[in-house]
């Protein structure tokens, strides 16, 4: 009898991989874990797992739909080098662009582009709207993902908390939503959802249980979709409180929380095919950082 397909989307940036600054090791550096470089951007490492996650993911690629879901474009997304068997599927641009070994799926992103267009103002405008009140000051760059969103990168110690809580009001009115992640401020279409794409793959590939995972505001709406979902002790759900029926709200902060999330995900997978996969979960060469 046939297992069950699980589906499992995940974040990635701060959920699964991690840059340097993001790492959050606290321990003593005798006994921090070994860390896999997932990720190089103009020849220097960029992105990081610890190696007990980097086996985790690999099992979970061999027992689950493995979706990686991400706000990052193609191009962003394809400097990652991900352990484990390449996803069949993966979700870009926060669910504008759905990659099908790959490839962007055409259908997909005229479905996305067509809604664009009936319910919320044009990205021209808020392009425009940005340049016009953004400052210098803080200002460093201004990029527009695959006509899809914009998003700036700021110098987060001088942003102005009053003018992203007008903007966010101002998008409101037009909408799009507004992310504050780190130094990238995002603004977003409301329709423009990493769950509707995910809702899409659950379809294609019959998935009878949905996991989910992941730390921004971009990601509740992925949370919210799935049967479960948890999100780590970072990030702007953890500072926002932010809570839900069907959400772990886990304790581990940085790269171990990557790890944590990974299990949960293996147990998660276990429990939906009736107990049947053998999984090194709990293997105690997996579970021992030092």
């Amino acid at each position: 009898m046939a297992r069950p397909t699980v589906l499992v989307a995940s974040d990635l940036d701060r959920t699964l991989i991690y840059s340097a600054a993001a790492l959050a090791l606290t321990m003593p550096d005798a006994r921090a874990p070994r860390l896999l470089c997932v990720e190089v951007h103009e020849n220097k490492p960029l992105s990081y797992m610890t190696e007990t996650a980097a086996g985790l993911l690999t099992e979970l690629g061999d027992a689950a739909v493995f979706v990686p879901t991400t706000t990052r474009t193609r191009k962003q997304y394809q400097r990652i080098n991900l352990p484990g068997p390449v996803p069949k599927y993966a979700i870009c641009t926060n669910g504008g662009q759905l990659l099908v070994d790959g490839v962007p799926d055409p259908d997909w992103h005229d479905v996305v582009t067509g809604r664009l267009a009936d319910e919320c103002a044009p990205l021209d405008e808020v392009q425009d709207h940005l340049a016009e009140t953004a400052d210098p000051v803080w200002l460093r760059k201004q990029r527009v993902a695959e006509d899809l969103f914009v998003y700036l990168v700021v110098e987060r110690g001088l942003l102005p908390e009053a003018w992203v809580k007008e903007l966010a009001v101002w998008a409101e009115n037009r909408g799009w939503t507004v992310s504050l992640q780190g130094r990238k401020l995002y603004a977003v279409p409301k329709p423009l959802t990493k769950s509707a794409a995910m809702r899409e793959v659950a379809r294609r590939t019959g998935a009878g249980l949905t996991l989910a995972a992941g730390d921004s505001l971009l990601d509740a709406d992925l949370l919210l979709a799935a049967d479960r979902g948890w999100r780590p002790g970072h990030g702007e759900l953890a500072d926002a409180e932010w809570a839900a029926p069907a959400v772990a709200a886990l304790s581990e902060r940085g790269v171990l929380a990557g790890e944590r999330i990974l299990r949960e995900f293996l147990r998660g997978v276990r429990e939906g095919q009736g107990g049947s996969l053998s999984t090194a979960v709990d293997h105690p060469l997996l579970t021992n950082n030092g």
